[in-house]
């Protein structure tokens, strides 16, 4: 028999039982798109987490910091070490000293971070209001959201204000023992106020619960820090951060990267996914065993139909074909309808959780994706699931005695 006969044979339960060969396909799509929600949702989750907390530079990222031991510095000498080594794309150091900010007759103890512009940029932050630091603009600061609640001010009514700083830079001062002699191990820090006359305009806020001021170390050449906190290192490319990181170890300083963290992360939501996974196969497997259930009251009822066709001298062969056709058509059917259920019940569950969030002070996020090739898959998979539904059906069905099957009744 020719394929398109053999096709125009295997789409006819539409015209002949629709209401059980659509049933039939709902069922399947129920389960597909059990498999598409869950599995989205599990990827929507990966997705909108990681964006919050990465770029692309932070991931080829690595922290530097000093031992607690305290045996090598971060300071300008390291600096130029690291910015020596061969991979290293951009070196952005930072120090923390303690602050008092004013703003208006206001005035609160904060944190400041001295860094390079590029330093936030690196560490993976984004500005939820207004940019961050810049070159072009040395004066510009970014606070955390907490900064605003501590002024008693919005993050709107923060940005564009202008803020002066009294800052208390740590000195370290030898200590003279008894006899008149110093020692350096018996160094201890002390703290000079500098007040500083520069007006600091509020550029950019990142959400924070910690009272931090980010601000371009180039307009604090004044304190004369030597020393910094930590120092990211961005590299080249990913190959090279591993080669880079033994290098810094080396000097006894401890390195860490964000990449690690995500790493850890995907391979948690790759077991979240698989776990979700399995309770929308649950559903398919339910909806592949009322197909196969069809296809067996189907070769039932054309017992005497497939003696027919035997006896006019169709194969074996293309009896089987018929019912392999029937059951995958059937199952590709059911997974273009689950791929549609599935993205429907997302985008309806996704839109109420918006709303609820939004009205409770909270923003908007996409708590589902569906890669490309996930879709893609899905939809090769509901086929091949019908494929072998009517696999035991189609092997009965070749079988039948012509005889026998036009006795049947």
């Amino acid at each position: 028999m020719k394929f398109i006969d053999l096709f125009k044979l295997s789409t006819r339960m539409f015209k002949a039982r629709t209401s059980r060969t659509l049933l039939t396909v709902l069922g399947m799509s129920i389960g597909i798109g059990a498999i598409l929600f869950l599995v989205s949702l599990g990827y929507g989750l990966q997705k909108t987490l990681l964006e919050r907390i990465t770029t692309s530079d932070s991931l080829l990222t690595l922290d530097i910091s000093e031992a607690k031991s305290g045996i090598v510095s971060l300071d300008q000498e390291m600096i130029k070490k690291i910015e020596a080594m061969p991979g290293v794309d951009d070196v952005s150091p930072a120090f923390q000293i303690t602050t008092q900010g004013h703003l208006d007759d206001l005035s609160a103890d904060l944190v400041t971070i001295g860094s390079k512009p590029s330093f936030l940029k690196l560490g993976g932050y984004k500005p939820s209001k207004g940019d961050l630091l810049s070159d072009n603009d040395q004066n510009g600061i970014v606070i955390s959201s907490a900064v605003g609640q501590v002024f008693g001010k919005t993050v709107d009514e923060m940005l564009g204000k202008e803020m002066t700083f009294s800052f208390f830079v740590p000195r370290i001062a030898p200590v003279v023992d008894a006899a008149g002699n110093t020692s350096d191990a018996q160094a201890q820090s002390d703290f000079e106020k500098v007040n500083s006359e520069v007006k600091y305009r509020i550029i950019g806020v990142i959400e924070g619960e910690d009272n931090v001021v980010y601000i371009n170390m180039a307009s604090l050449g004044n304190l004369k820090i030597d020393k910094y906190g930590q120092v990211k290192v961005k590299t080249k490319s990913n190959g090279e951060m591993g080669v880079i990181r033994d290098a810094i170890l080396e000097y006894g300083l401890l390195v860490s990267s964000l990449s690690d963290t995500v790493d850890q992360a995907n391979q948690i939501f790759k077991v979240v996914q698989i776990i979700l996974m399995l309770f929308g196969i649950i559903a398919l497997v339910v909806s592949a065993i009322g197909m196969f259930n069809t296809m067996t009251i189907t070769l039932l009822e054309r017992t005497e139909e497939i003696g027919i066709m035997k006896s006019i001298g169709a194969s074996d062969m293309s009896i089987s074909v018929m019912f392999f056709m029937e059951s995958a058509i059937m199952g590709f059917l059911g997974g273009c309808a689950g791929v549609s259920i599935g993205w429907l019940g997302g985008l309806g569950f996704n839109t109420i959780i918006n709303m609820v969030a939004v009205r409770f002070g909270g923003q908007s996020v996409s708590l589902f994706y569906s890669p490309t090739w996930f879709i893609l898959a899905i939809l090769a998979f509901s086929g091949i699931v019908g494929f072998f539904t009517g696999l035991v059906p189609a092997r009965r069905a070749s079988k039948i005695d012509p005889l026998d099957a036009l006795r049947y009744k």
